[in-house]
């Protein structure tokens, strides 16, 4: 069965799909994108992803494409016609058509909504083998990364440098040495101290929905955690490393730069985290103990 997409109004093909050249979003950049987990024909942490679609285009002035509900009824058509019940569904906005000039367009165009959806493997079991390696690189991405923008090319080349080392994910560093967040993942350890720490939301990392759903099971579970600066330095001497994303969900990093993360295996922590999450998003009841 062929892959089918939306584009603007539209379920195509996805072979035939397509957008204008003059779309911004492929002139420029300028436009925004989301991406929702689909287990069991359930769409996790939906509303989460959805704010922060709507935050990402308030922040570059783009009107939503579509009301709220009229958006959920065409993931779940995407997702339906896709035949897709655990997967990811990818959304994208830009600002629309127009002539190739810099400022907003006047009058403002439509905003071009694309939707696209596919498959995962199952949700990991063994969390052993779920576990990945990871580099550091330099951060050299824009100021505004709390925006989901669609210009992701420093993002690309530090995923490359992964791959290249053989490793999963690159976790950045800033100019003065500070842990921001992996090239498509929140970054989370587990101190010398047993802190479990990650960095606070600012302008220099995306506000990830999976950091957000686990800090509020962390809160029902009662368990503590820290937001603060995490330098290169600790990060290196961590007990634990593991990242956080709509596809990662809880993964651990057991290897950083060659070196073993603690003792080279999946913590205590991550792994109760990891049980935490996976029932979160199977929708059952919770027993972490």
């Amino acid at each position: 069965m062929s892959r089918i997409a939306y584009v603007n109004g539209s379920y195509r093909p996805q072979a035939v799909a397509a957008v204008n050249i003059e779309d911004r979003g492929y002139q420029f950049g300028d436009g925004v994108y989301e991406v929702v987990h689909l287990y069991g024909g359930r769409f996790i942490d939906e509303d989460l992803h959805l704010d922060r679609l709507e935050r990402s285009l308030g922040q570059i002035e783009i009107p939503m494409p579509l009301s709220r509900p009229a958006l959920r009824f065409v993931l779940a058509e995407v997702a339906r016609r896709n035949r897709v019940t655990e997967g990811l569904l990818y959304m994208q906005v830009t600002r629309g058509v127009a002539r190739r000039d810099h400022p907003f367009p006047v009058p403002a165009p439509k905003p071009a909504l694309v939707v696209t959806a596919r498959r995962l493997p199952p949700f990991p079991t063994d969390i052993g083998r779920w576990a990945v390696t990871a580099i550091t690189r330099p951060d050299e991405r824009w100021a505004r990364c709390d925006i989901k923008s669609v210009n992701l090319l420093p993002n690309v080349l530090a995923k490359q440098a992964a791959r290249r080392a053989g490793a999963a994910e690159a976790i950045l560093i800033d100019e003065g040495g500070m842990v921001t967040e992996g090239a498509s993942t929140s970054v989370w350890i587990v101190d010398r101290e047993g802190t479990l720490k990650t960095r606070p939301l600012g302008h220099e990392i995306l506000p990830g929905c999976t950091r957000l759903a686990l800090m509020a099971l962390l809160g029902q579970e009662g368990m503590n955690w820290h937001e603060g600066p995490i330098s290169k330095v600790e990060l290196d001497e961590a007990s634990e490393i593991f990242l956080t994303s709509a596809s990662s969900f809880v993964k651990p990093v057991v290897r950083l730069d060659g070196a073993k993360v603690g003792e080279g295996e999946v913590g205590p922590v991550t792994r109760r985290l990891f049980a935490l999450f996976a029932h979160h998003v199977k929708g059952e009841l919770r027993n972490a103990a």
